[in-house]
């Protein structure tokens, strides 16, 4: 079975399928404890454990058709994180999500992928509804939120362990 992955476009980024040889590069951002801090549980994680980090993203496509994109800056085409549209088994609902590296942040990629991911999922998959979720005291993606006109409804429970706060996003005017 082949499942085609859209490639997305911004001014400075590409959203497209992961690849095998992202894999260096995706290791490398896992074993960043700063950057895992504001991923989840704050675990950082091995090349083996990335490895499949990356199939169950990509088996997501297949499943739901809708999934997680590596992004890749323009300039000097190099994977800079992840963005997409986020949905294991447990959630009630997708989640639009990203993560980036660190040498990457402040620089507004977050906010250029999402603000067409935002897009993608509402106008292009129709969907009815998209959340994200924030870990308490991560204001850079607060920010981001914001910009998408998304607004926090409280905390809930991710996984049974991590508490974060649930964003809801309005569809785009």
């Amino acid at each position: 079975m082949t499942v085609a992955i859209p490639t997305l476009l911004t001014p400075r980024l590409t959203l497209r399928a992961l690849r095998a040889e992202d894999l260096d590069a995706f290791a490398a951002m896992h074993a960043n404890p700063d950057v895992m801090k504001t991923l989840g549980t704050g675990v950082t994680r091995t090349r083996a454990e990335t490895w499949d980090i990356m199939a169950r993203m990509l088996g997501q496509w297949a499943l739901r058709g809708y999934g997680m994109f590596a992004v890749v800056e323009n300039s000097s085409g190099r994977f800079i994180g992840r963005a997409g549209i986020l949905h294991p088994y447990e959630w009630e609902g997708p989640e639009l999500a990203y993560g980036l590296d660190q040498p990457y942040w402040g620089r507004g990629y977050a906010t250029e992928a999402a603000n067409i991911l935002h897009r993608w999922a509402f106008i292009q998959l129709q969907m009815p509804t998209l959340v994200s979720y924030v870990l308490p005291g991560n204001q850079a993606s607060r920010n981001v939120l914001e910009k998408l006109g998304a607004s926090c409804q409280g905390m809930t429970r991710l996984f049974g362990t991590v508490d974060a706060e649930l964003w809801q996003h309005t569809t785009p005017g």
